[in-house]
């Protein structure tokens, strides 16, 4: 669960704010869908993990962006 969820974070890091809506609302659907929690109030809980994880995903993402940016204007001018 948290890998899968970080990596999501990674992969749609560029497009944080969508990425953070999607792990709120798209783990707990997907843990309903499946079977593996039923519907209510701990749903909450698990969607603020989903975000929580996506988001150091997000963040690794983002930094790495930050970074290349310096480096590559640092090395062109």
């Amino acid at each position: 669960m948290i890998p899968t969820l970080v990596l999501f974070g990674l992969v749609f890091g560029r497009w944080w704010r969508s990425a953070l809506v999607a792990a709120a609302a798209g783990w707990p659907l997907l843990l309903v869908v499946t079977g593996d929690a039923p519907a209510g109030p701990g749903l909450l809980a698990g969607a603020a993990l989903a975000v929580v994880n996506t988001g150091v995903g997000v963040l690794v993402h983002q930094g790495l962006r930050l970074a290349v940016g310096r480096a590559r204007r640092s090395a062109g001018g």
